[in-house]
């Protein structure tokens, strides 16, 4: 049985690509898109009388020893209910099983009971949920992240702007970090021919604490890419914050006037991760 994985070391996942569980030849080309992980969808993206072809060829796929390797694509499921938890959970290839529509902290802890050593992404899609937010994060040591459904919430909420998920979306960031756990990456941006709009979105879910984003399509994850890439101006000015404080420890004032501490510092390390450079 797979074990949770540890955290993340070094650079963070900025790009998940969804993919319908019902056509393998999709998944296939999926992981060889580029994407950082890729999440293999079982609810919404297939009908119901697919349901059990999908959490077939799933289990195919899972259980080839070619994505089991430790250096494939990390392969995230989002399960449609129990019958595709108990279906997969042993198989080698899984990485992650993806909880949508999740509301209480009771749910996670049936599932990590039902698939012990899995890590579980829930996945926050009603306003109850987000009242919630901090409960799910930390409800198991086996959730290792959070994220929103956005369709779901937005229909929930009545909310037709993206203006109006600022406060969902800061909710998750701040019950995330409380929790010990990643930023949360955004969820899918529908309209893949759209890039402007999505790159616009993206930057408002960065400047709200948001890493990454979530795609339906191989052509939106180079925009999200460099949505979320630290800039050579942000790299550079980490770079001299790390290294200030290599050589005098605790606070410190930096030659042009700004102030560095022990939190400031931590954030320089993360932004030279997220760089690749660490």
């Amino acid at each position: 049985m797979p074990e949770g994985p540890p955290p993340p070391v070094g650079r963070p996942p900025l790009t998940w690509l969804y993919v319908p569980g019902d056509r393998p030849e999709v998944v296939a080309k999926a992981l060889g898109s580029g994407a950082d992980v890729v999440i293999v969808d079982l609810e919404d993206a297939v009908a119901p009388d697919r349901k059990e072809y999908a959490r077939s060829a799933t289990a195919e796929l899972l259980g080839d020893q070619v994505t089991a390797a430790p250096d494939a694509v990390p392969v995230h499921v989002r399960v449609h209910g129990e019958d595709d938890i108990r279906a997969l959970a042993e198989l080698p290839g899984l990485t992650a099983f993806r909880l949508p529509k999740i509301t209480h902290a009771v749910s996670v802890h049936h599932v990590a009971a039902v698939a012990p050593g899995v890590a579980l992404y829930p996945l926050l899609e009603s306003a109850l949920a987000i009242e919630h937010a901090y409960s799910i994060a930390s409800a198991h040591h086996a959730v290792r992240g959070i994220a929103l459904g956005e369709a779901d919430l937005r229909a929930d909420l009545g909310v037709r702007e993206d203006a109006g998920l600022d406060w969902p979306r800061s909710r998750v960031v701040v019950a995330a970090r409380a929790a010990a756990l990643p930023p949360p990456a955004q969820s899918v941006f529908p309209d893949v021919r759209d890039l402007d709009g999505l790159w616009t979105s993206c930057g408002r879910g960065r400047a709200l604490g948001m890493l990454g984003r979530a795609a339906i399509h191989p052509r939106q994850l180079p925009v999200i890419e460099r949505a979320f890439r630290p800039t050579a101006e942000e790299i550079e000015a980490a770079e001299e914050i790390v290294a200030a404080s290599a050589v005098e420890a605790g606070a410190l004032a930096l030659p042009d006037g700004r102030f560095v501490d022990a939190a400031v510092v931590a954030s320089a390390r993360r932004t030279i991760a997220l760089a690749g450079r660490a």
